[in-house]
């Protein structure tokens, strides 16, 4: 008897999931806003900053209506490290000296790629599961929402901010946040409370890097002594 051909009604639901489809979005709302990014910097803004938004919105999603998903999860790490790493490049560009933004780039893809990697290693379900961090800082970060929503919304912030100062191509990186600091105007303020969330999420990121190498280092280790 011939073998009927397997559906796969689960695996597209999947895909359909609300959150999921938020995600969709956003991808496409980033892909718009690069493309206007040098024409209309207002408008690469507000759509960066709307993807940004969603990003939020498809978590929240995906707790109301149970549609927590691996795929989602993936979908959402990849779009936010994508989006920023695109960002950052623009800015390396745009101020001197550039190795700035390309070292944030770096540290950015490479402390959540090892905590994913690490995260499957381990048999958790979640690259946000920490519990047996001895950071209490790391465990701070991934165990309040506020918290980590401030340091995430910090970077974006500074980044847009960054962006939309910058007025030619050799701009240098320090002066323009010295001058925007020293204006005490509205913007300082934001910059000022960007600056020192962005700097928190960067030495999260270094520990998070750390702390996942050390992961790795572990398995091998007890991989090794195995008979």
């Amino acid at each position: 008897m011939a073998n009927k051909p397997k559906t796969m009604p689960r695996q597209l639901s999947v895909y359909l999931y609300i959150p999921n489809i938020i995600g969709y979005i956003r991808i496409l709302l980033n892909c718009y806003a690069f493309a206007q990014c040098f024409s209309s910097k207002r408008l690469f803004a507000v759509l960066y900053f709307l993807s940004f938004v969603c990003d939020a919105l498809d978590g929240w999603c995906a707790r109301k209506f149970n549609q927590a998903s691996t795929f989602g999860a993936v979908l959402d790490m990849v779009t936010d490290r994508i989006s920023t790493a695109c960002l950052l490049v623009i800015l390396s560009q745009v101020y001197r000296p550039s190795l700035v933004f390309l070292s944030l780039l770096a540290l950015d893809i490479a402390s959540h790629w090892l905590q994913m990697y690490s995260t499957f290693l381990a048999g958790k379900t979640s690259h946000k599961d920490v519990k047996d961090s001895s950071s209490w800082l790391f465990k701070l970060y991934y165990g309040n929402r506020m918290f980590m929503g401030y340091c995430c919304v910090a970077c974006e912030v500074l980044y847009i901010a960054l962006f939309l100062i910058g007025r030619n191509h050799t701009e240098n990186l320090m002066d323009v946040i010295l001058t925007t600091l020293k204006q005490g105007s509205p913007l300082s303020f934001l910059v000022a409370l960007s600056l020192f969330g962005c700097s928190i999420k960067q030495v999260i990121n270094i520990i998070q890097m750390k702390t996942a190498a050390d992961a790795c280092v572990v398995f091998d280790t007890e991989k090794k002594q195995k008979p």
